[in-house]
């Protein structure tokens, strides 16, 4: 097991410590770069051939606890990464992050942020499973809607 570059701190953290992202298991783990803020690893389970996670160092869950620095990192690494997919492994590429608190932890949910990569062909085993079916789900905005939800975002 590989432990992430962590404080004195955060390695004795029980959330740390049950984390996959921060104790990596070089088993099961394949690390393809390994930068100064975030790390990029084939993901596993994957959903499909290349399909990648850009795992910030520090664990934190939600997007809004990245500092500046650690955001531009993360960002310019999934632009990086996303042009590596396309040029090499597919023609299209989907980029994911879920903040599911609602949810336990599992071998397909983790509890520290994480970005996916994750090569598209047109019409591929995704689409086919899943996608096809998208259609039925989304809805025309109706008039209430239109009015109410925007205030919901509104500053103060």
């Amino acid at each position: 097991m590989m432990s992430t570059e962590l404080t004195d701190e955060k390695k004795t953290s029980s959330v740390v410590l049950n984390c996959p992202f921060c104790v990596i298991d070089e088993r099961t783990t394949v690390i393809v770069e390994n930068k100064e803020l975030v790390y990029i690893t084939l993901s596993n389970p994957r959903l499909v051939r290349g399909h990648l996670l850009i795992v910030p160092k520090r664990h934190i869950e939600k997007l809004a606890e990245l500092s500046r620095e650690e955001r531009d990192a993360l960002w310019d690494t999934v632009v990086e990464y996303q042009e590596r997919i396309v040029s090499t492994v597919s023609t299209g590429c989907d980029i994911r992050q879920n903040y599911h608190p609602f949810q336990r932890q599992g071998r397909i949910k983790v509890d520290h942020l994480h970005i996916h990569l994750i090569p598209r062909e047109f019409k591929d085993k995704i689409y086919q499973i899943t996608q096809v079916y998208e259609t039925e789900l989304f809805k025309d905005l109706d008039e209430e809607e239109k009015r109410s939800v925007p205030l919901l975002f509104r500053k103060g």
